[in-house]
């Protein structure tokens, strides 16, 4: 699994990820695959849905991204081309009508959605992109790159506004907060150099909140987890040290770790709701993750003042 969406609204149950060259859609709370698109050429990357609708986007390592509908049968609606190498970020506008994808290639592209039309493209040498985040309620779009550097763009302009300062190792990924004030990244490394995760306030581009260190390999996924009434905020991070830490999003105080043996790296992590997210693993497909209080663990040695379980695996 190389990374993970999850539907909601209407399908609030339903998950999506990519086992190689298909997209599944499963339904994790009864265990059961639900629907299979098989339409792209080499493996998925990644996978997104678009909230309150049937949209699911993939993109892969064949240079494209493919527009599918759970309603239109197993056939591609749409189909994006143009990168001339794998595509890792993909990002849809607040009102579903444009696509953001960003490539290996160091372009990031801007695609009409029902024309499939490419309306803007911008190269900048280097920008190995890694990750794409539409921030919500905005123009803005948020991107990671292999060059170590966090770029802000306007999309009305396609034009990059803000470039954070250079990290010292890899941007693997990044989330922005539903408010759209912070953005978390996370870090490649080894050996406890680098792995970490850092918080940023794009209220002042390039300020730098707080970072979250614990992890001994690649930070691979980071994300805002959504916060239940009374809670205190907090980001999830997944490794390719088999472990899972939840943080308290503002002190940076490892809440809780959960590691699993065997499981090999981690490579994302979905939250549907305040105790529950999916993480997929390497080795040992898609796991369901219960966040709770207490001490009582199971299915992998966790740690913190959090109960934090596997309920699931697929």
């Amino acid at each position: 699994y190389s990374d993970m969406g999850k539907l909601q609204s209407k399908f609030p149950d339903v998950c999506v990820c990519p086992p190689l060259k298909a997209v599944v859609v499963y339904d994790w709370k009864q265990g059961q695959m639900c629907q299979s698109f098989q339409g792209h050429n080499r493996e998925v990357t990644k996978v997104l849905c678009y909230p309150g609708s049937t949209w699911i986007f993939s993109a892969s390592r064949d240079k494209t991204v493919l527009m599918w509908d759970l309603n239109q049968g197993d056939e591609p609606i749409q189909e994006f081309s143009g990168h001339e190498l794998v595509v890792n970020g993909i990002a849809i506008s607040p009102d579903g009508r444009k696509l953001c994808t960003g490539s290996r290639d160091n372009w990031m592209c801007l695609w009409d959605i029902e024309s499939a039309k490419c309306e803007q493209r911008h190269n900048i040498s280097r920008n190995l992109v890694t990750h794409v985040c539409w921030v919500p309620g905005s123009s803005s779009i948020v991107q990671t790159s292999e060059d170590k550097t966090i770029r802000v763009w306007d999309s009305r302009v396609w034009q990059v506004t803000n470039t954070f300062p250079a990290k010292q190792y890899i941007q693997t990924h990044c989330d922005v907060s539903p408010n759209g004030n912070y953005l978390v990244s996370s870090s490649n490394g080894f050996g406890g150099q680098g792995c970490e995760a850092t918080l940023w306030d794009l209220r002042q581009p390039g300020c730098k909140v707080v970072e979250y260190r614990g992890h001994l390999q690649t930070t691979a996924c980071c994300v805002f987890l959504p916060t239940a009434p009374g809670g205190t905020a907090q980001v999830a991070t997944s490794s390719h040290d088999s472990s899972i830490k939840i943080w308290d999003q503002n002190t940076a105080v490892c809440l809780g770790t959960l590691s699993l043996d065997g499981a090999g790296p981690l490579v994302c992590l979905a939250p549907t709701d305040s105790t529950n997210m999916l993480c997929a693993s390497f080795s040992n497909g898609l796991n369901h993750i219960q966040v709770g209080h207490g001490s009582n663990q199971a299915q992998g040695s966790g740690a913190g003042g959090l109960d934090i379980k596997v309920m699931a695996r697929f």
